[in-house]
């Protein structure tokens, strides 16, 4: 088994899912399997975010009378850099042990590829040009962000070039397809 964190972000690469848990599920179904150390934000009676340190959960609705659906979650990576152990909540730490403060985006891809899991470059959205750089798995659909070129402002909690800012759920195959057509 892969040591430490590394498990888990494979895991989420691998399958879209955290501890099973999908960016389609519903607030509850991510509070039992996550517990219930979150903080809770809602804006407006439409959106709400989860956040559990590491990880974040948003879900939408069309009205307030409406339940919440899923959006997407994310994998905040750049924050352990802060060295605050209460980021990783319990659950993911008894899953996983323990969490460095970085992920380097080369040996995550290397641990992917063994598997047969590849990271595919999609072009950035131009305000995080050359900042960032973003990488797709097209069959969970997850993207991965990673720190592109150091700058004044461009290299966030101290992360290196090649350091792994987040990852993500969903990108779906549409928007991959958007942003190669408007990078020509």
């Amino acid at each position: 088994m892969t040591p430490y964190s590394l498990a888990c972000y494979l895991d989420v690469v691998t399958t879209g899912s955290l501890l099973g848990v999908g960016p389609a599920d519903s607030p509850d179904r991510v509070t039992r399997v996550l517990g219930s150390n979150s903080s809770e934000n809602t804006f407006g009676d439409r959106s709400m975010c989860r956040d559990y340190g590491l990880v974040e959960f948003f879900w939408d609705r069309a009205s307030a009378d409406q339940p919440w659906s899923g959006h997407h979650f994310t994998l905040q990576v750049h924050r352990l850099a802060y060295r605050d152990r209460t980021l990783v909540n319990d659950t993911l730490r008894a899953q996983y042990g323990r969490f460095t403060p970085r992920l380097r985006f080369g040996k995550l891809q290397r641990l992917l590829e063994r598997r047969g899991v590849p990271l595919l470059e999609v072009p950035e959205i131009p305000a995080n040009v050359p900042y960032f750089r973003t990488f797709w798995q097209p069959d969970s659909r997850v993207a991965v962000s990673v720190i592109g070129t150091c700058g004044e402002y461009s290299t966030p909690d101290n992360l290196r070039v090649g350091d792994v800012y987040s990852i993500q759920t969903p990108m779906a195959a549409d928007e991959v397809k958007w942003r190669r057509a408007r990078a020509g």
